[in-house]
C-alpha cells in the first residue's frame, strides 16, 4: 500500500510538474531563433529579392538630389584633404594610364561590368556551395548597399573627372567607351553626384573577402584578394572615385559584417556550410495555420 502511493505521487508529479525543458518556448523566442538558423535558402526567392534589391538601390541612389553645387564644393574640400595628407595622386594615375589607350579602355569595361557580374557570381557560388553561409554573407552585402544610400543622400559628392579646373581626364567621353552610367549617354539617367562612398570598392571587397575566406585553393584565395586592388586601381584610373571613397566603401562593409554578426552571432564563414535548419521559414508555417483555420 504504501509502495502503490509512493509510485502514484511519483507518477501524479511526473505528470502535474514537467521539466523546462518540455515546455515549449515562447512564441517571439522561437520566430527569432528560426530566423536565425541557417537554412538551404530557395532558388525562386532568392532571384526576386536580388533583383527587386538592386532595382531598389538603383531607384533611390539616382532619386536622391543631385545638389550639384554642394557635390562640388565637397570634391574640392576633399581634394585639398588629400593634399594635406600626401595621397593626392589620383591625377597623376589618370593622367598616367589614359596614355595607354588599350589599357584605359580595357578599365574602362572593367568599371562598367565586372562590379556587376562577379558579385552575382559569389552569390551564385555561395548559393551552390556554401547555402549554410549564403543568407549571412548576403545580409552583409544588402547592410553595406543600405548604408551606403545613406552617404550619398547626406554627403553628396561630384567625382574627380566632373570638377573644374582639375583637368582630370573622363576617360569614357575621351575613349567613347561604355565604361560608367554616369559618362556619356547614360549621364541623364544616373545621379553623377553619389561618388562618397564606392560601392565598386564596398562590393569588390565583399568579393574578396568572401572568397578568401571560403575558397578552398590558394589561387583562388589569391585572386579573391586582388579583385579589391585592381578594382581601387580602375576606380581611380578612370577619374570616378577618390582614393578617400574607397575608404568609406570600406566602412560601410565593416557596418555590414556589424549588422550580420549582432544578428546571426557569429562571422558568416563560421557559420556551418551547410544548414542545420532545413525546415521552410516562420512566415510560411504561419501562413499555413491561418489557411488551415
Amino acid at each position: 500500500m504504501g509502495e502503490a502511493s509512493v509510485k502514484t505521487l511519483e507518477t501524479r508529479t511526473d505528470v502535474s510538474s514537467p521539466t523546462v525543458s518540455e515546455h515549449p518556448p515562447g512564441p517571439s523566442r522561437t520566430l527569432v531563433e528560426r530566423l536565425r538558423a541557417p537554412r538551404r535558402p530557395r532558388l525562386w526567392f532568392e532571384v526576386v529579392l536580388i533583383a527587386i534589391s538592386y532595382w531598389t538601390y538603383s531607384l533611390i541612389r539616382n532619386a536622391v538630389p543631385e545638389q550639384k553645387a554642394a557635390a562640388l564644393r565637397n570634391a574640392d574640400w576633399l581634394w585639398q584633404l588629400e593634399h594635406t595628407l600626401g595621397i593626392a595622386v589620383e591625377k597623376t594615375v589618370n593622367h598616367a594610364v589614359d596614355s595607354v589607350t588599350w589599357l584605359i579602355v580595357g578599365m574602362n569595361y572593367y568599371y562598367a561590368t565586372l562590379h556587376f557580374f562577379v558579385t552575382i557570381g559569389v552569390l551564385v557560388w555561395l548559393y551552390r556551395s556554401h547555402p549554410g553561409r549564403y543568407a549571412a554573407t548576403r545580409l552583409v552585402l544588402f547592410a553595406t548597399t543600405g548604408v551606403a544610400l545613406v552617404g550619398y543622400y547626406l554627403y553628396p559628392l561630384a567625382p574627380p573627372r566632373l570638377m573644374s579646373g582639375e583637368n582630370f581626364v573622363d576617360t569614357v567621353l575621351v575613349h567613347h567607351t561604355w565604361g560608367s552610367m554616369a559618362s556619356g549617354n547614360f549621364k541623364h539617367v544616373s545621379n553623377q553626384y553619389a561618388a562618397m562612398p564606392s560601392m565598386h570598392i564596398g562590393w569588390s571587397l565583399w568579393c574578396g573577402l568572401t572568397i578568401f575566406a571560403l575558397a578552398s585553393v590558394p589561387w583562388a584565395k589569391v585572386l579573391g584578394l586582388l579583385y579589391p586592388v585592381a578594382t581601387l586601381v580602375v576606380i581611380v584610373a578612370t577619374a570616378n572615385h577618390f582614393w578617400l571613397d574607397a575608404v568609406g566603401g570600406m566602412l560601410c562593409l565593416a557596418f555590414g559584417f556589424g549588422v550580420s554578426l549582432a544578428w546571426y552571432g557569429s562571422l558568416p564563414h563560421r557559420l556551418p556550410k551547410q544548414p542545420l535548419d532545413t525546415s521552410p521559414p516562420p512566415l510560411s508555417n504561419a501562413l499555413l495555420n491561418r489557411i488551415r483555420r
